[in-house]
Formats: structure tokens, C-alpha cells, sequence
């Protein structure tokens, strides 16, 4: 197994709103570093605020990073000019958390999926259509939706159009930004199975971001931690979840919701453990 994408000392940082000429800027991502192996799945947790959007943007070069390396199959994409990264755009893709926004209400299923192969693909218009009914049914869809409008669709259905968008070129890495975190238990539930048929089907590598313990479990090979921008803790899955080292991972486990009422009591008097040990360990950085 080979790795796909090595990141080094990512930084990402921002003027602060309200910040006066040299007062210092706000660093949303602090010194990450990361590897993601091809065909597997490399989680990010952590809390809103945590810098891990910001992580998974810049990996693709949607947001500038400030210093750090990104390396994609053996190419550093930093400082690559924009008609270099033109050229593996086909090959980095994302799906977003927010179907409403990341799909244009005004145009149809169909020209939105043909969208990237008109711009990166030598296509006829029966070629393209043909593609467009050809994923529409690899991701649960119907070829005759091609000719609705993203508000026509339940939730569930527009994150399935989201993730056909993304697979239109066949990418090798797709960052999924909390992509069923706006959705229903059950409808999530549909769209994690899918995404995990899809990545045996076309083996993919995914940088899956979520703030929800349950479906990093579910999903990902490996994971890191994320909380203030650095990594505070790193390594499979598993091992991380059921024997978690860092305070802040334990907190976040510790407020996972049990459906149990005798094993949510426990778990709430191993919380306010848990939440004192972090509050010390702060005090003490």
C-alpha cells in the first residue's frame, strides 16, 4: 500500500476581524501533519472551530495554505501554478456538507453532473448524457432525474448527487466535508454504505471530516485529532477509539450519546472525570 497524500507543517492562518495593522494573525491550522494511504480512509474529528475544514480545504488548494507541504502522489501541490493544478483537479475531489449550497438550484441534475467533463473531458453530448445516467444509477438514483432540480430531491438524494458530482471524473482522492452530518440517522446510515460500496468499487482514498465518533468508527482505517488547529492525537482507528491518550480524546468520546440509561449514568460520572483531568491539563499548557 502506497501513500497518496503526505502532509507536512500545514499552516493556515487569518487576520483576525477587528485585528490593527501587526497584531498577530489567528492560526486556524498549526503545524499538521498527516499521511493517507490509497484506498483507505483517514478520518479528521474533532469540534467545531477544530481547524479541520480548514485542513481538508487546503489539502486540496481550495484555501492557500500558509506554509506546509502537500504532497499528492509525489508532487508537492504547493506552489504549483493554477494551470498545474488545473490539470490533477480530475484526480482531488470534495463533497460538501451543505447540499443546498454546493448544488446550484437554477440548473438541472444533469448539467451539473456533466459540468466537470465539459470542463476537463473531450466529450460528445451523447457521451456525456450516457455518463451522467451511468452514475445517477451508481449512486441509487434514476436516470430520469437528470432533468430535475437539486429542491426536488430529499436530503438524502441531494448528498447522493453530491457525491456523483465528485465522482464524475473519477478521482483517486475525495475530501467528504461532515457529508451526512445534516442528515437523518437512518438516511445517513444509506449514504455511509454507499460511499464504503464506492470506494471498493473504484478505490478510493477519502479524508472523511466529522465532529461524530460513531461515524468515524464506522468509516475510517485511520484518524487524527484535531482541536485548535493542531493534531493532538493520531493513529488507526481502532486503536485510538478504544484506548484513546489524550484528554481531549477522551472528552470527545466521553460525550457520545448512549442509549442506555445505566450505561449513560456511568458514562456521564467517567465524563466529569474525563472533563476535570482535561480542564488540568490546560491549565497546565
Amino acid at each position: 500500500m502506497s501513500t497518496l497524500l503526505s502532509v507536512r507543517g500545514l499552516v493556515k492562518e487569518y487576520q483576525q476581524r477587528g485585528a490593527k495593522r501587526g497584531d498577530p494573525l489567528f492560526r486556524a491550522v498549526d503545524e499538521v501533519d498527516f499521511d493517507l494511504e490509497e484506498g483507505t480512509t483517514l478520518a479528521i474529528v474533532g469540534e467545531s472551530g477544530s481547524g479541520k475544514s480548514t485542513t481538508g480545504r487546503c489539502a486540496l488548494r481550495l484555501i492557500e495554505p500558509t506554509a506546509g507541504s502537500v504532497v499528492y502522489d509525489g508532487v508537492d501541490l504547493v506552489g504549483l501554478s493554477a494551470e498545474e493544478m488545473r490539470r490533477r483537479r480530475s484526480q482531488m475531489q470534495i463533497v460538501f456538507q451543505d447540499t443546498y449550497a454546493s448544488l446550484d438550484p437554477r440548473w438541472t441534475v444533469g448539467r451539473l453532473l456533466a459540468e466537470p467533463l465539459e470542463l476537463h473531458e473531450r466529450l460528445s453530448r451523447r457521451e456525456v448524457r450516457g455518463r451522467v445516467a451511468e452514475m445517477l444509477e451508481t449512486v441509487g438514483l434514476e436516470a430520469a432525474h437528470a432533468d430535475r432540480y437539486p429542491h426536488e430531491f430529499s436530503g438524502g438524494q441531494r448528498q447522493r448527487i453530491g457525491i456523483a458530482r465528485a465522482l464524475m471524473l473519477k478521482p483517486r482522492l475525495v475530501v467528504c466535508d461532515e457529508p451526512v452530518s445534516a442528515l437523518d440517522v437512518s438516511v445517513q446510515a444509506q449514504v455511509l454504505n454507499l460511499m464504503k460500496d464506492l470506494q471498493d468499487e473504484f478505490g478510493l482514498s477519502y479524508l472523511f471530516i466529522s465532529h461524530d465518533i460513531a461515524v468515524v468508527e464506522f468509516m475510517a482505517d485511520d484518524v487524527i485529532v484535531m482541536n485548535h488547529g493542531r493534531v493532538v492525537e493520531a493513529g488507526r482507528c481502532a486503536d485510538v477509539l478504544a484506548d484513546p491518550q489524550e484528554p481531549y480524546t477522551r472528552a470527545l468520546l466521553a460525550a457520545v450519546p448512549e442509549p442506555d440509561p445505566a450505561a449513560a449514568r456511568d458514562r456521564a460520572s467517567r465524563r466529569a472525570v474525563v472533563e476535570a483531568g482535561l480542564r488540568a491539563a490546560e491549565a497546565v499548557a
